[in-house]
C-alpha cells in the first residue's frame, strides 16, 4: 500500500499532518495524547495492532525524507519475498515495539504505508464501542463477502448485547436480541443461551456465565481479533505478523533438529543462526547399572516426580529405586529403596498413582496394591481369571483400570475396591493406556474369529490332516486389533485390524498419538483423531518376546524401544530417522524402556541380563562406555520361579485361553 502523491513530499516528524498518513499509530478510544508527533492511546487494556505509546520526547529536526525507488517488486533479485509485504511487516513490527518515528521514516522512504486510514477508523470504532460505525466500516473493508458478513454482524451484535446487559440496560439489550441477533439465523441453542443471560443476578454472574470479561476488559480487543478474520490480510495485517512468521520458522527448525531436547522458550534460540542441538547432549551413555534382580527384568515405570524407578522381574519381585542428588544437585546416587516381595508369580506390570503414594504390581491374575513409601502391601486383588497385562491410573487419580487376557477391563477405586467391570471385550488385551485428557482408553490385543468348519476342507484332504490347511485356518481364527474406547460411554470409537502381534501401547502427552510395538520388527505411531497410521519406525528386532517402547525427550520428540538383539533403538519422532542404536546390555532382549518424566536427559532400560541401565548425557567429556558408577548386590527376594502364564515370552492363545 503506497502513499498518495500528496504524501510523498511530506516532512518526517515535522508536521502533524504527515503523521495522519503514517499508519495507525493509535487505537483511539476518545482520549488522544500526542507524543513525539504521533497520537497513541492503548485501548481495552492492550496496545493496538501496530501501535505503541511513545514518550521519550526525542524529535528529529524537520527535514524532507527522500523516497527511494528500486526496480522490481521482490526484496532481492533472487528472492521470492514481495518487497511491499516485507516492508509493511517491518513497519508494523517497529510500531509494535515502540519505534514510532523509525516506522514513519520507513513509510516515507519506501512509499508504503502499513494500512489505510479506513482500517484505523474501523479499529477505533470497535475499541470505542461505536457499533453502527464499526459495522459500516467492516462492510466496506470486507469487499462483498456476504457469508462472512453475517458471522461478523453476529459477533458485533453479541458484544453490543453483552455490554448493554453489563450496563443494566435490559430493555435495549432485549431489543438487540430480538431485532439484531435473532434475524441473523442464529442456532436456537445459541440464541437461548444468550437470552438466558438476562436472568443473571449481577455483573460478575454475567461475566462468568458468558465467559466474557466486560467492556473494560479485553473483550473488545478479542472482538477485533475475531473480526479481522473476515478482512483480507492485505488490507488489515494480522497482529504481530512478523513475530508469528519467526515463531513458525523456529518451530520448523525444532521439528527438523534431530536431537532437539529443550523447551521452546530456551535462550539457546537465536535469530542469527539456525537452531541445532548437539548430539553430545543426547542421553546415549550408561552412567549407572542397577543389578539387584536375579532374573530377567521385564518392565519398569518412573514415578511422576522422576525421583523413583520401579522395576518388575521374573524373580517375583518389584524393586523401587531411589534417585537422590547432593546439595549442589551436581551428582546423583542410586539406591534400592524398597523390595516388594510376596508375589506368587513373576511380576509383569507396574503403575504409580498420580501423587506417587501408591504403586500397583501384577503377577499372573493377581494385582497387589502397595504403599510406595513403606513397602507395605495394602491389598491383593484376584478378580481377574487370567494374566493381567495392563495397569493404568486414571488421570484424575480417582482410581485405576486393569485389563488382561480374560477380555476384562475393570475399574477400581483408590482403595482397591472394584467399582465396575466393563462388558467383555472383543480382544484378549495385551496392553492398555488411558489418554491424559481423560477421554479415551486405548487397547491392543488378539481378536478371535470363529472358524467355519467348511473352510478347513473335506474328504481326502481333510482326512489326511493337511498341516498347511490346518495352519492357515488357525491363522484366520485370530487377528490383532487396536481398539479405542470412549472412556465416558465405554463405547468403541474405532477398531483397526493390524497384521502382526501387538505387545505394547503408550499415548502421547497431547492425547493424540498411540505408540504401538508391532511384530515383526516395527513400532507404529497411530493418530487417534483420524484413525490413521502416522509413521513407522523400523530397525529394532521383535518376533518372540514382549517388547515395549515409549515417547522420550522434551515434548516427546524421540521414540525409544527395546529390542531382541540386546540393543536400545532411538528414532526422531517427526522424521522417523533412526538416531541411535545403544549397546551395553548383555545377552538377551531389552524388554522395556522408560524416559524420566522430569529429566529430559535421562531414561532407563531393562533386560534379560538381570540389569537396569540408566542412560544420560553428563556434562563434560563424553566417553563411549564408562565403568558403571554404582552396582548393587541382590537383596533377599527368594528364588526365581517360572510360570505357566504369559510372562515375558509371547504365546499364542485360542478363544478359550488354551495355549497353542
Amino acid at each position: 500500500m503506497r502513499y498518495t502523491d500528496s504524501d510523498k513530499h511530506s516532512n518526517h516528524s515535522a508536521s502533524p499532518d504527515f503523521t495522519a498518513h503514517a499508519g495507525p499509530s493509535t487505537a483511539g478510544n476518545g482520549h488522544h495524547t500526542t507524543r513525539n508527533g504521533f497520537a497513541a492511546s492503548p485501548t481495552n487494556g492492550y496496545a493496538t495492532n501496530g501501535t505503541a505509546p511513545v514518550g521519550n520526547g526525542y524529535r528529529h529536526p524537520g527535514k524532507a525524507i527522500a523516497k527511494l525507488n528500486f526496480p522490481g517488486t521482490t526484496l532481492y533479485e533472487d528472492s521470492y519475498v514481495d518487497r511491499e509485504e516485507f516492508v509493511r511487516l517491518v513497519i508494523q513490527s517497529l510500531r509494535d515495539v515502540g519505534y514510532i518515528e523509525s516506522a514513519a521514516t520507513l513509510e516515507a522512504e519506501s512509499g508504503y504505508v502499513m494500512e489505510a486510514p479506513e482500517v484505523s477508523d474501523f479499529r477505533e470504532c470497535v475499541l470505542e464501542g461505536s457499533w453502527k460505525k464499526a459495522e459500516a466500516a467492516l462492510m466496506r473493508l470486507m469487499g462483498g463477502d456476504d457469508d462472512g458478513l453475517w458471522d461478523a454482524k453476529f459477533l458485533i451484535s453479541q458484544q453490543k448485547y453483552l455490554e448493554l446487559l453489563e450496563a443494566k440496560k435490559t430493555t435495549l439489550a432485549l431489543h438487540v436480541l430480538r431485532h439484531e441477533l435473532a434475524p441473523l439465523n442464529v442456532e436456537s441453542d445459541q440464541l437461548h443461551t444468550l437470552s438466558s443471560l438476562m436472568m443473571c443476578s449481577d455483573v460478575e454472574d454475567l461475566r462468568q456465565r458468558a465467559g466474557w470479561d466486560g467492556a473494560s476488559g479485553t473483550s473488545r480487543r478479542q472482538l477485533l481479533n475475531n473480526l479481522q478474520r473476515y478482512i483480507p490480510s492485505s488490507i488489515m495485517i494480522p497482529q504481530r505478523r512478523f513475530s508469528t512468521l519467526l515463531d513458525q520458522a523456529q518451530a520448523h527448525q525444532r521439528t527438523q533438529c534431530l536431537y532437539h531436547n529443550s523447551p521452546s522458550d530456551s535462550t539457546a534460540f537465536s535469530l542469527y543462526t539456525d537452531h541445532h542441538c548437539p548430539k553430545s547432549a543426547f542421553p546415549r551413555i550408561t552412567t549407572t547399572i542397577l543389578q539387584v534382580h536375579t532374573d530377567e527384568v521385564w518392565n519398569m515405570e518412573w514415578s511422576h516426580d522422576g525421583c523413583h524407578l520401579a522395576t518388575a522381574s521374573k524373580d517375583k519381585t518389584a524393586i523401587i529405586w531411589r534417585l537422590s542428588y547432593d546439595a549442589e544437585g551436581s551428582s546423583q546416587e542410586w539406591a534400592p529403596h524398597l523390595v516388594l516381595k510376596d508375589h506368587p508369580y513373576p511380576v509383569g506390570c507396574l503403575a504409580w498413582s498420580k501423587d506417587d503414594s501408591i504403586i500397583l504390581s501384577s503377577a499372573e491374575n493377581f494385582i497387589k496394591v502397595w504403599n510406595a513409601k513403606t513397602g507395605v502391601c495394602i491389598r491383593s486383588l484376584e478378580q481377574h481369571t487370567e494374566t493381567v497385562t495392563a495397569l493404568a491410573w486414571l488421570p484424575d487419580d480417582s482410581g485405576f483400570i486393569s485389563a488382561g487376557l480374560d477380555r476384562s477391563i475393570m475399574h477400581w477405586d483408590v482403595d482397591g475396591n472394584l467399582r465396575d467391570r466393563w462388558a467383555a471385550t472383543d480382544i484378549r488385551i495385551t496392553d492398555l493406556a488411558v489418554t491424559p485428557d481423560f477421554m479415551r482408553v486405548v487397547t491392543v490385543g488378539i481378536h478371535h474369529i470363529p472358524v467355519n468348519v467348511a473352510e478347513t476342507g473335506s474328504g481326502r484332504d481333510a482326512q489326511s490332516g493337511d498341516a498347511a490347511a490346518a495352519g492357515a485356518a488357525a491363522a484366520r481364527a485370530s487377528e490383532n486389533r487396536l481398539v479405542v474406547y470412549d472412556l465416558a460411554t465405554r463405547q468403541i470409537e474405532s477398531s483397526i485390524r493390524l497384521e502382526g502381534e501387538l505387545t505394547s501401547v503408550k499415548v502421547s502427552q497431547d492425547s493424540r498419538f498411540a505408540l504401538i510395538n508391532h511384530a515383526p520388527d516395527e513400532v507404529h505411531l497411530w493418530d487417534l483423531y483420524t484413525g490413521r497410521l502416522s509413521r513407522k519406525f523400523t530397525g529394532q528386532k521383535q518376533g518372540r518376546h514382549v517388547i515395549r517402547s515409549c515417547f522420550g525427550g522434551y515434548d516427546g520428540n524421540f521414540i525409544v524401544s527395546g529390542s531382541e538383539d540386546a540393543n536400545v533403538y532411538v528414532w526422531h519422532r517427526e522424521t522417523g530417522t533412526l538416531l541411535e542404536i545403544l549397546s551395553g546390555h548383555g545377552v538377551g532382549s531389552v524388554n522395556s524402556v522408560a524416559w524420566n518424566p522430569r529429566n529430559t536427559r535421562m531414561f532407563a532400560s531393562c533386560s534379560d541380563d538381570h540389569t537396569v541401565r540408566i542412560w544420560e548425557a553428563p556434562p563434560g567429556m563424553i566417553v563411549e562406555e564408562p565403568a558403571p558408577t554404582q552396582s548393587f548386590a541382590f537383596l533377599d527376594n527368594g528364588n526365581s520361579s517360572s510360570s505357566n502364564g504369559k510372562g515375558k515370552t509371547r504365546q499364542r492363545w485360542d478363544a478359550d485361553g488354551v495355549e497353542i
